[in-house]
């Protein structure tokens, strides 16, 4: 039997410090993770970035792994910019049919936010679900379902059979801190241990997975010229999965007016003041807390991926 191919990212945004630590610390201490029997590519996935301390370059990297993109940058690259580039260059090298193929990717996050240790599971592929059912039974970690968002597409992890974004904050851009590393160490070791759990026959699945299903995000009130005409009430400022009531306060104006929530009760706010999507006019995302049964469609497809029927390898 073939062993699993895994591919661990860590820089796709090149302000994001810790992940790329705690990768160049695993390369010269090996007994820092147990990839327990997988076969581990790891890479820094945007390290012109890195190198002068940005998120990206030219655009979101993270954003750059659309279909229409990755042929774009194919048919024309003269016409494309540094980061559709490098989707394409992490394709080809690394994607399913590339020149070391891997069959699941791990892209390692820090945040600006009060999210915790959590992962975040995009559109509801089987085996994404059964790992990351794993991984939440062993450590309990919140799961972020983000879907249904016209205007965040694109993301690494979806081009890849099976793939998991590990999102561990606060801590500010360009900060190392030893707890976040920690954090994210945790996390990756037990995706490893899941994976190998399901291999060996011995995995133990729970009876649910609990996730919060993006609903909508929420841009800060602005000004006509489009300035910030308000803040994140500090009522609600790192308040991250804890639910929302009618009437709670959501942002403050200058003057110190209170602008309120006005929704149903209930609804659970993440990324809440995440630096990074200033840009995107996004204040916070609401999600819905939901429990969904686990299902025998999704355990079986994690284990026909990682025993190799998905690749033509014989079981």
């Amino acid at each position: 039997m073939a062993s699993p191919r895994v591919l661990v990212v860590a820089g796709t945004h090149g302000n994001e410090v810790n992940a790329p630590w705690l990768l160049e610390q695993w390369a010269v201490q090996k007994e820092l993770i147990d990839a327990c029997g997988c076969v581990v590519q790891t890479v820094i996935g945007n390290p012109e970035a890195r190198a002068v301390g940005r998120r990206y370059c030219d655009r979101d990297l993270n954003r750059s792994f659309r279909p229409d993109l990755l042929q774009q940058s194919a048919t024309n690259p003269e016409q494309c910019d540094r980061e559709m580039l490098r989707a394409l260059e992490l394709q080809r090298k690394f994607g399913p049919e590339g020149q070391t193929p891997c069959d699941l990717v791990f892209d390692l996050h820090s945040t600006t936010a009060a999210m915790g240790n959590c992962l975040v599971v995009y559109g509801r592929r089987p085996a994404d679900l059964a790992l990351a059912a794993l991984v939440q039974s062993s450590l309990g970690l919140q799961i972020y379902l983000h879907e249904a968002d016209v205007a965040q597409q694109g993301f690494m992890v979806e081009r890849w059979p099976c793939g998991l974004v590990i999102e561990v904050g606060p801590v500010p851009q360009s900060v190392r801190r030893h707890d976040i590393v920690q954090q994210t160490q945790l996390a990756l070791q037990a995706v490893f241990q899941a994976i190998a759990d399901v291999v060996s026959g011995e995995a133990s699945y729970p009876h649910q997975l609990v996730l919060h299903r993006h609903l909508k995000s929420l841009d800060l009130p602005r000004q006509a010229s489009g300035e910030a005409a308000a803040l994140i009430h500090p009522q609600l400022q790192d308040r991250d999965w804890i639910p929302l009531r009618c009437g709670d306060p959501l942002f403050v104006s200058a003057q110190g007016t209170t602008i309120a929530y006005e929704g149903p009760d209930g609804v659970i706010p993440v990324f809440i003041n995440e630096a990074a999507y200033a840009e995107k006019a996004i204040a916070l995302s609401l999600t819905s807390r939901e429990e969904w049964p686990l299902s025998k469609s999704w355990t079986e497809a994690l284990a026909l991926l990682l025993n190799g029927n998905q690749r033509g390898d014989p079981l």
